[in-house]
């Protein structure tokens, strides 16, 4: 898979192309190093950087949020902002704000946080919805305006926003036009007993993030970004996608069900995933294995389905049961 462009003489530049495969098993593997024994989480974190999304990482504190976001921030040699996210931090902390300036008597933009390639929000929901509402934005459009100038933001450019869950104290819920601007949500989880162990081995001295070498940049990103969006998706495939975000409208258990922006994404998504499996095509399996995290946390249940203890996790998997699956010809 190759992109091409125009060459000096008018004619197109021969095309250019990047393993994406193989880039992301050495970013993966860096990653590794310190995210130890969650190799499907540093994975899904690959999937989202590739399909151009960001990703909500959320569960209880000292898991590694964190750690995965920094890791991932330290693997890719590029342009990382952290952003801690408290009560009293105000919009323009995040996208900017124009000053004036006493020598030339004009107003001069001085960028906020979120002008980088790799953004880290960290906590994201101890800050008020006002505040969370500057990244809609940035997210969707990849641009921030202020003062009613327009600035473009760079390329590649990530969101890794961690959170507690909601019933912790001090925190704010996300709304939910934010949650769906995230193309995926994942949950760390507890490390087995062996990686656990290791990490006690290993950190009792040194940081393996310290250790952390940049094994890509933020152009050799940008040349896989490009191939998977030349990953071929048969016409079946794309039905499948909207057939089963329009069965979340219609699931008895939901009040709120997926939007036209979970089917973009969670197509993208499948396109990265096939990509990184060394595949120039998407398989069924390749929107099965992201259905649940692309659309889980955008869908809301119904009083009756969440006192019946039913989780949207849960509902995406009879979702996946019930809708047919493309067969092959």
């Amino acid at each position: 898979m190759g992109s091409a462009g125009a060459s000096r003489h008018g004619g197109p530049e021969p095309a250019t192309t990047v393993d994406v495969q193989a880039e992301g098993a050495r970013i993966g593997a860096a990653m590794g190093t310190v995210v130890v024994g969650k190799p499907d989480v540093v994975r899904l974190a690959l999937v989202v950087l590739l399909a151009e999304g960001h990703l909500l990482i959320e569960d209880v504190p000292g898991v590694g949020k964190t750690t995965l976001a920094k890791a991932m921030a330290r693997a890719i040699d590029s342009e990382v902002r952290r952003i801690q996210f408290t009560p009293d931090l105000l919009p323009s902390d995040i996208t900017g704000v124009a000053v004036f300036d006493q020598e030339s008597r004009t107003f001069e933009f001085r960028p906020g946080a979120v002008f980088a390639n790799l953004v880290v929000a960290d906590e994201i929901n101890r800050a008020s919805p006002k505040t969370q509402s500057a990244l809609l934005e940035c997210m969707e459009e990849h641009q921030v305006t202020v003062d009613g100038v327009t600035y473009e933001l760079a390329r590649p450019f990530m969101v890794l926003a961690t959170q507690n869950p909601l019933e912790m104290e001090g925190t704010y819920p996300l709304p939910e036009a934010q949650r769906d601007r995230f193309t995926a949500r994942v949950s760390m989880g507890y490390p087995d007993r062996d990686a656990e162990l290791a990490m006690l081995d290993d950190r009792g001295t040194v940081d393996p993030l310290t250790r952390l070498q940049p094994v890509a940049d933020a152009a050799s990103v940008r040349a896989m970004v490009d191939a998977v969006t030349r990953v071929h998706v048969a016409d079946p495939l794309r039905r499948y996608v909207v057939s089963l975000v329009e069965a979340s409208r219609r699931s008895p258990d939901l009040r709120l069900g997926a939007s036209p922006r979970a089917g973009l994404q969670l197509l993208r998504s499948a396109r990265a995933a096939a990509a990184l499996a060394g595949r120039d095509h998407v398989l069924p399996d390749d929107v099965q294995e992201m259905a649940t995290p692309v659309l889980a946390h955008r869908l809301l249940l119904t009083p009756d389905a969440a006192l019946a203890r039913r989780t949207p996790e849960r509902v995406v998997g009879d979702l996946l049961t019930a809708v047919p699956v493309p067969r092959r010809r």
